[in-house]
């Protein structure tokens, strides 16, 4: 599956799945049409159990900006996680809020996740004092995330402490600084943290297959 790269992109997939996702960028895409694209997007359509779960797990695709063959890497790993005694699907959602990128939007320096990936492969990004420019690295309790100086100086970083794009910052990160933020990861993310509705029960019957 290709990623919404587009804001009119972005906007159509919201539309389609009937909910905003802030990882896509601004507000805004249910606003004035809060149904599907297309000419018949505003008709009632019947939809199959497999339709209803498919957009559960579409929605974690276009809010974490992951393509199909990366998610299913992600269900596997989590399912053949059996130290943590934790259910695959909490293991699943921990390891893509972990993502640097989402990291990154998580804590507002970045108006969407495709912005902090942008930011991440430009070399802008520091854990733990060091460079890290893969916006799949996976974070872990202890990790302190900052920015170099060209990041600071970013544009949309400046925007976002204006403006941010989520309400408030998860109680996971210690976050310290006035403009020149850094931020500790004290605590693994919550499931019940991510900024978006989703059944993780539906993802769940999605993937029965995958092992």
């Amino acid at each position: 599956m290709a990623k919404a790269t587009t804001g009119k992109a972005r906007f159509k997939v919201q539309r389609a799945l009937g909910i905003e996702l802030p990882g896509l960028g601004k507000t805004g895409a249910l606003e004035r049409r809060p149904y599907g694209p297309g000419v018949h997007g505003n008709k009632r359509k019947k939809i199959s159990d497999y339709a209803v779960r498919l957009k559960e797990k579409q929605k974690l695709l276009f809010h974490y900006g992951l393509r199909e063959k990366q998610l299913v890497k992600y269900v596997k790993l989590s399912k053949r996680d059996i130290t943590s005694g934790k259910p695959w699907m909490e293991i699943l959602i921990t390891n893509l809020e972990s993502r640097l990128n989402n990291v990154i939007f998580r804590l507002n320096w970045a108006p969407s996740v495709p912005a902090a990936s942008q930011m991440v492969s430009h070399g802008q990004i520091l854990v733990n004092g060091k460079k890290v420019d893969r916006a799949s690295y996976v974070t872990k309790v202890g990790d302190v995330i900052s920015l170099s100086e060209k990041g600071y100086n970013n544009q949309l970083y400046k925007q976002c402490l204006e403006t941010p794009r989520l309400p408030s910052v998860p109680a996971n990160f210690k976050v310290e600084g006035t403009d020149k933020k850094k931020a500790e990861i004290i605590a693994n993310p919550m499931p019940e943290d991510i900024p978006f509705e989703y059944d993780g029960q539906l993802v769940i019957e999605h993937y029965w297959k995958v092992k």
